[in-house]
């Protein structure tokens, strides 16, 4: 009996094992699922947040606004009379003090101007000085010392009587010091006060308050 060589045709395949690679990119696939997704989630949040996460303002909030009180009586350093209805859809900065303050005064001013540079000089943001000096404030000195810090700041003054009822109406005070040599002081309020878009007293920013802050604070009710 002839023995003949086998062919490799012939030779049934063997089992082939399974390799051990196969479940490694398994269970990789797995962990990329198990860490990936969740930072996903998570780099998503943090944008939404960014975007969507309510502005802190640096000052006091109020937590009712109303209407901004009306200053009937008062009028602007040209002489037209202050209305502030004539302001809706825009936000007004307003600060009660006087053209010969010493310290306080412009330097919140100094702060609102630089401020301003940082929104770009919106036409939309005024900046109003309410004296509480009128004995000394006329129309032409009150219009020279606020325009010294912007072309656009408007000064307004009017009777004392209508000047108190309208501090007061704004939680505002004030009252002449002692006379010395020199003249005299008003010491006063010296928070500035901001009115929103729809004419509502929004917030009050404290003499500290930073430039950059207020800035924020301006482009947000904007």
């Amino acid at each position: 009996m002839t023995q003949t060589d086998a062919t490799p045709e012939s030779v049934p395949d063997a089992p082939r094992r399974p390799t051990a690679a196969a479940p490694r990119r398994r269970w990789g696939r797995i962990v990329v699922m198990v860490i990936g997704i969740p930072l996903l989630v998570l780099g998503a949040g943090y944008v939404a947040y960014q975007v969507f996460k309510p502005h802190l303002y640096h000052g006091t909030v109020m937590q009712a606004p109303t209407r901004a009180p009306d200053m009937e009586g008062l009028v602007f350093a040209d002489g037209t009379a202050v209305d502030m209805g004539d302001f809706r859809g825009d936000v007004v900065l307003i600060y009660f003090g006087y053209t010969h303050c010493p310290d306080v005064c412009p330097t919140t001013l100094n702060k609102a101007a630089r401020a301003l540079e940082q929104v770009g000089d919106d036409d939309r943001v005024h900046v109003m000085m309410v004296s509480v000096d009128p004995a000394r404030d006329d129309l032409d000195s009150l219009g020279q010392y606020v325009t010294s810090f912007g072309e656009g700041f408007l000064g307004a003054t009017g009777e004392m009587s209508d000047i108190e009822r309208v501090a007061t109406e704004y939680g505002v005070f004030f009252a002449r010091g002692d006379d010395t040599d020199g003249g005299y002081d008003v010491d006063h309020t010296a928070s500035l006060l901001g009115i929103d878009t729809d004419g509502r007293l929004r917030i009050v920013w404290p003499t500290t308050v930073e430039v950059d802050d207020l800035a924020a604070d301006l482009d947000e009710l904007l």
